[in-house]
């Protein structure tokens, strides 16, 4: 049995992406989901599991469109401060593919990722005659992988983040979730779950399953009433969580390892997630949850409303998620890295960074620049993203496509076979004409009126005059070049080889050149895409790396 090394095994993972034109034929004529599901319980089988071997896993389902990620790494904290050992499934990964497995909150070594990896490809690969597809997609397969995994390694559970959807994600063969949770809904991957955000309701309520409660934030009423409906119609006990205020009633204000003021409503789902789990061990699920009374107008009873242990306060506080509203600062650039990539989520973005820059404001102690580095992929509304980051007042827009290098062949993490090259740097320019665009269709103060209805002020106050972005964006092949060319050699951490020639050969790239040289400070939000961020994060944080 061949088993070649951690990078070895990546680019062997890395086969089963699919690739762009075989994606869009997919696209075109796509079957059955329904068949989907049932082929990955047969690739289960395959494996050497059935699926009632994941009943031991005693897992915390959590799908949404909006925080999921976070209101799984609030959960996954807060359980591990109980002593507990705790696997956790996400996607996708910021830098390396073992990101997506931890246990104990560490992303597994590569060592056991190696193990496993070939232990499974050899498995399916020694069980594939016969069968109608082979083997597993990438996500599919990893899913095996995190399973296997946390059975072998003995977990005591295991918090998994649905990929996408719900209803017919392969996640979705948990057939005996201890809770299930629903973060903020919205509009997200239209070509897979539908186009309205009560399509993509019902999609995120087909994780619910027969006796199991679960709990959703507050939503819009349409999204709601179908939540609601799908929960009758399985006989899921569906709950909503009152807000974390509730919980902070009569104790401590509850801090948050998380930024954003959209975070507060992840860790209320998460502290109801712990403490169903929690009680659901203790009792083995007897009996009914008690609740804070029903809530007329929504026509859902409320969760519990309790006070929040020790455990629980400390595990919110030490929460740790890269990419998400994180801020790292570098001599005299400040980045902000946040992965947000629908439209509710980038308004969140907008808000803490916004906060963020008022909070640290402090007297002019020289020229400071504003530099957006953006990107967005897939299926989404790209002008709609950018309209929302305009009122930032950007002295600089920068558009790359996610590859941390011109060339990702040496990084077997980075690859992705589902676009390409020319795909995603053409993405980029229509991102540049979108920037330029917007920027001729509302120059001048009226631009702040209309934003918020009878809101006095721009979201960020000057005295920060915005410059034309149609003058003062550029587009670049790669994150590192973009990057080199932001920080201008100041950045102690991100001190890349002499930078390629022709980088400044734009007139805007070497008029912005001298000023990112002089500036006092450099404030780069970096947003529209978790891959972006995870590139960024790959050249700032060499540590992630290693």
């Amino acid at each position: 049995m061949r088993m070649g090394t951690y990078q070895d095994a990546v680019r062997t993972l890395n086969t089963l992406q699919t690739n762009a034109s075989y994606l869009e034929q997919v696209k075109r004529r796509r079957g059955d989901p329904q068949k989907q599901l049932e082929a990955m319980e047969q690739f289960l089988a395959r494996s050497g599991l059935q699926v009632e071997d994941l009943d031991q896993l005693n897992i915390i389902h959590v799908t949404g469109t909006k925080g999921k990620g976070s209101t799984c790494a609030f959960t996954e904290r807060i359980l591990r401060n109980y002593g507990l050992k705790t696997g956790f499934f996400s996607s996708p990964h910021l830098v390396q593919v073992r990101e997506r497995i931890r246990i104990n909150g560490q992303p597994i070594s590569p060592e056991l990722f190696t193990k496993h990896f070939w232990r499974l490809y050899h498995r399916l690969e020694e069980t594939k005659e016969g069968s109608r597809v082979p083997m597993p997609a990438y996500f599919r397969f990893l899913t095996l992988m995190a399973f296997h995994i946390f059975l072998q390694e003995k977990v005591d559970l295991a918090v998994v983040e649905v990929g996408i959807g719900g209803a017919y994600d392969c996640t979705n063969i948990v057939r005996k979730p201890v809770v299930c949770g629903v973060s903020s809904l919205g509009i997200d991957h239209t070509s897979l779950l539908g186009d309205t955000v009560e399509k993509i309701a019902w999609q995120k309520g087909g994780i619910f399953k027969p006796g199991v409660p679960a709990f959703t934030v507050l939503q819009p009423e349409g999204p709601l009433a179908v939540l609601r409906e799908r929960a009758q119609q399985i006989s899921c006990p569906l709950y909503l969580c009152p807000p974390l205020e509730a919980l902070e009633e009569g104790g401590p204000p509850l801090t948050l390892g998380l930024e954003g003021e959209h975070q507060r409503s992840n860790a209320a789902l998460a502290l109801q997630l712990v403490h169903c789990w929690l009680r659901q061990q203790e009792h083995r699920g007897l009996g009914e949850l008690r609740t804070s009374g029903p809530s007329i107008r929504w026509q859902l009873p409320l969760a519990p409303v309790f006070q929040p242990t020790a455990h629980m306060q400390h595990g919110l506080q030490d929460t740790e998620w890269p990419g998400r509203t994180q801020m790292l600062r570098h001599g005299p650039l400040t980045w902000y890295l946040d992965g947000a990539h629908t439209v509710s989520s980038v308004q969140a973005c907008v808000h803490w960074f916004h906060q963020v820059l008022q909070h640290n404001q402090g007297p002019p102690s020289g020229l400071e620049v504003r530099v957006l580095l953006f990107n967005s992929t897939g299926d989404r509304d790209p002008l709609a993203l950018l309209k929302l980051l305009q009122p930032c007042q950007f002295d600089y827009a920068v558009f790359c496509p996610n590859l941390t290098e011109a060339s990702s062949t040496g990084n077997a993490d980075q690859q992705n076979f589902t676009v390409t090259l020319d795909q995603v740097l053409i993405r980029c320019l229509e991102h540049q004409r979108h920037w330029s665009h917007l920027d001729q269709e509302q120059a001048g103060p009226d631009l702040w009126s209309s934003l918020q209805p009878g809101g006095p002020a721009p979201l960020l106050q000057a005295p920060h005059p915005p410059h034309p972005c149609s003058a003062n964006s550029l587009v670049f092949s790669c994150v590192s070049h973009a990057l080199q060319w932001i920080s201008q050699g100041r950045d102690p951490v991100f001190q890349p080889p002499s930078p390629p020639r022709g980088l400044l050969s734009h007139p805007t790239a070497s008029d912005g050149a001298r000023v990112l040289q002089e500036a006092a400070a450099i404030h780069v939000l970096v947003t529209g895409s978790l891959h972006l961020v995870g590139s960024v994060l790959r050249l700032l944080e060499p540590s992630l790396s290693q």
